[in-house]
């Protein structure tokens, strides 16, 4: 549906218009289509605007048009504020005068049913036969804060019209994104653009990203999601943000079933799977925020574009409490809080004898009876490598402009020979203080707290944009088998997942007792055997697995006890026989799983076996295919990872064999998205030296 959009594509014509149509225009101010000219004439839009409106020969001092024909010339966007069953022969009649893109606040569409379905479709169709990028319907429009493009509607412009700046935000919702632009402006967040995308029936999130990624007039992208539409297209946007080392800040709602059916109401989006999206989230390097005052502060601190070389925080403050407190949220975050070498904190006490000068550095209020010991202070720490960023609690006084004047001119000759070590004051201060010191790229927040989380957000980025994409991922060897279509047993499951690369042990399916005695006399030792048919998954819970068989006597009996089992449990099962495998013991035990998401596809999920997976949930998720690299990473996020590092002393499981063994089963399942249901490995035994699918499960699709 939706082009990788960039500046001087198809929806460059709705952000970047150098004229405008308004379908709809009013001479009231305050009614939707009037209100969208009175804010592209206070603005400042410096291109064409043409009023359309049968009625008026001019509308707010402007000369209207009766229908979009008649315009001089053409536009490059036209704003529709039309009833719903005008829209699409409207839209019809602006690719006639050649306009490139539209906006319509009309709703009445998918969001209303069947027959709303029925319109958008024939607006869809419609958009796409005339060659018009189309934002909306059901949207609260679009603006350039740069341009003074003003396509929107939103009350919650009137008399606060947009600063510019380098934040874009794209939502989904228009009372949402409205909501978000004035909490971006009170926040003192200087704004790019700021789109609403409605129903999406052309133009998605994932185009707006796409674009704003690829803007240079945006360093910071801010998301709210109610569902994806356009699922191969977002994870290519953030994909592309992240080579752009551009973060993005994403708020996607829907993640209980009855939020998933509320957003599918409102917008007509498409509600996903939450742990899906968690896993999109990681892989791209994108910022899952909670709640919407996370997202406001941290795009507040992304916007200043300083982002700290590692996890290192200097704390200084003048309350030795809030020191602990700073210390133990950094800690809490994934940050560290270095001991200053000695040299440091001998200078520091030479300064302010009764400061603690360890880390953190307390300086106590008494410091304020000379500002300039704080501000060499504070000057020290930001120029001691063993700090990354630094954050400084301090009392209302530093928010007198006597003090501001200070440390606004100590800080900037530190920014300059550090421009890339963030800094934050904490303590409350007026707009206007607030002000100075944002200027030099400084950040003020009201709690310690919001400053540590920002130091670890903004770190987490850098570390994201270091890494970017990682290795590429494998591809399937030669003989790569593909999911047959009819469900098969064990054996010939492993098999597959061998041709694919997957390491597995050595294993014979044996028809009868004598096979089953030869078979493990090849072994030389005690075996595992199991029945094997395609028409049991859960070959435990029937006493299906007998580990540990030594002996011809014992290999045969057990031959017999899983046969007659498996016809007492499933009369009507298919028996292909018993396999016959080698004994695998020690190392550590884990899940390894893959399943086709139906708006994201294949997914791979990572856990360890037993009570971690079951009832812990300890899991791990990514969108397949990914590399070696994204495998390490995914294995590390479990809770259960020391266990696999080598806890109280046991040795490290291969943690090169798990990574590598999870990137093919990615592959695998990226090359069966249109064959596969689901994969199941469990147990796969990661040994100190290797790993091996213990058992296996291959679900085709439809079965």
């Amino acid at each position: 549906m939706s082009e990788p959009a960039a500046p001087g594509g198809g929806i460059a014509k709705l952000l970047n218009p150098a004229s405008v149509a308004i379908l709809g225009a009013t001479e009231g101010a305050n009614r939707v289509g009037g209100r969208v000219l009175r804010y592209m004439l206070e603005a400042g839009f410096q291109g064409p605007v043409y009023p359309v409106n049968p009625g008026r020969d001019t509308v707010q001092g402007r000369p209207a048009f009766a229908t979009v024909g008649d315009i001089p010339g053409t536009a490059d966007c036209a704003i529709l504020a039309i009833p719903a069953r005008a829209v699409a022969e409207s839209l019809r009649a602006c690719a006639a005068k050649g306009v490139g893109a539209a906006v319509v606040f009309s709703s009445g569409f998918a969001e209303m049913g069947a027959e709303g379905r029925r319109l958008q479709a024939e607006l869809g169709d419609a958009a796409r036969e005339a060659g018009v990028r189309l934002l909306g319907p059901n949207c609260l429009g679009a603006f350039n804060a740069h341009l003074g493009f003003m396509a929107t509607f939103s009350s919650n412009l009137l008399g606060n019209l947009p600063v510019p700046g380098a934040v874009g935000i794209v939502s989904q919702s228009g009372a949402f994104g409205a909501h978000l632009y004035s909490l971006a402006r009170q926040r003192g967040i200087g704004l790019s653009y700021w789109v609403t995308t409605g129903n999406e029936v052309d133009i998605t999130l994932a185009d707006c990203i796409a674009f704003m990624a690829n803007a240079g007039d945006v360093n910071t992208i801010v998301v709210y999601a109610e569902g994806i539409n356009d699922p191969d297209g977002l994870r290519a946007a953030l994909d592309l943000s992240r080579e752009k080392r551009k973060p993005v800040i994403f708020l996607k709602v829907g993640r209980t079933e009855a939020g998933a059916k509320a957003a599918h109401s409102h917008t007509a989006s498409l509600a996903v799977s939450d742990v899906v999206c968690d896993a999109l989230f990681r892989q791209t390097g994108t910022h899952r925020a909670e709640t919407t005052e996370e997202m406001i502060e941290l795009a507040y601190a992304c916007q200043m574009g300083v982002f700290p070389a590692g996890n290192r925080v200097g704390v200084l403050t003048m309350s030795g409490g809030v020191g602990v407190q700073m210390a133990d949220v950094s800690i809490k975050s994934g940050m560290a809080v270095p001991e200053l070498p000695a040299d440091l904190q001998a200078e520091i006490k030479g300064l302010i004898p009764f400061a603690a000068t360890a880390n953190p550095v307390d300086v106590t209020a008494s410091a304020m009876e000379d500002t300039s010991l704080l501000t060499r202070t504070i000057d020290m720490l930001l120029d001691a490598p063993q700090c990354d960023s630094v954050g400084a609690f301090m009392t209302p006084v530093a928010a007198t402009d006597e003090f501001t004047d200070q440390l606004v001119a100590s800080l900037a000759q530190s920014r300059a020979r550090h421009p890339d070590k963030p800094f934050a004051l904490c303590m409350p201060a007026p707009a206007g203080i607030r002000a100075r010191y944002e200027a030099g790229g400084n950040m003020v927040f009201d709690t310690p707290e919001r400053a540590v989380d920002a130091f670890a957000a903004l770190a987490r980025f850098r570390a994201g944009f270091e890494r970017g994409a990682g290795d590429p991922p494998p591809a399937l060897p030669a003989g790569a088998e593909p999911v047959p279509a009819e469900a098969v047993g064990e054996v010939a499951a492993k098999a597959i997942l061998a041709a694919a690369g997957i390491p597995v042990p050595r294993e014979v399916l044996a028809s009868d007792p004598d096979a089953a005695v030869a078979a493990a006399a090849d072994m030389g030792g005690p075996v595992a055997m199991k029945i094997v048919s395609p028409d049991i998954a859960h070959k435990t819970e029937i006493g299906g697995v007998l580990l540990g068989v030594a002996g011809a006597d014992a290999v045969a009996a057990g031959f017999a006890t899983l046969m007659d089992r498996a016809r007492a449990a499933h009369p009507g099962a298919r028996l292909d026989g018993v396999s016959v495998a080698e004994m695998v013991t020690g190392g550590v035990e884990t899940v390894i799983g893959a399943q086709v998401d139906p708006t994201f596809g294949p997914v791979v999920m990572f856990g360890l076996g037993g009570i971690f997976v079951e009832v812990l949930k300890d899991v791990s998720f990514r969108l397949a295919p990914f590399g070696v690299d994204e495998a390490r990473r995914m294995v590390r996020e479990i809770r259960g990872f020391p266990l696999l590092a080598g806890a109280r002393g046991a040795e490290p499981a291969d943690l090169d064999a798990l990574a590598q063994a999870l990137a093919r089963v990615s592959a695998f399942a990226a090359a069966n998205a249109d064959r596969l249901e689901s994969l199941d490995i469990n147990p796969f035994r990661v040994l100190p030296k290797g790993a091996l699918a213990l058992d296996a499960l291959i679900v085709p699709k439809g079965r």
